[in-house]
């Protein structure tokens, strides 16, 4: 199994009604696509000086599977909109 984990970091300008926008639209996702197991959005709520913005945590059954999402229709506009709202996003896949 593969773990995906996305931290978020959006820019300074970029309101809420945004941030909310693109992140409801990555929560739609796992309806779009079989690829994924199960998936987690959330906001950080300490606002601490190391936190990040928001996160993703997805499971896939393999590493072919991660790259199906990753490839996806409904997934790279999702995508690219974050990269445009966003100052900087951090990514870690493992395998459990």
């Amino acid at each position: 199994m593969i773990k995906h984990v996305v931290f978020f970091k959006f820019k300074a300008e970029v309101g809420r009604d945004a941030r909310d926008t693109v992140l409801a639209e990555l929560q739609d996702l796992p309806g779009q696509i079989e690829a994924i197991r199960s998936f987690e959005v959330g906001l950080d709520v300490l606002h601490s000086p190391r936190s990040w913005d928001a996160v993703l945590i997805g499971t896939y059954n393999s590493l072919q599977d991660l790259e199906t999402y990753m490839q996806h229709p409904a997934h790279r506009p999702v995508a690219e909109q974050l990269r445009n709202l966003c100052e900087a996003i951090a990514t870690v896949d493992y395998e459990t």
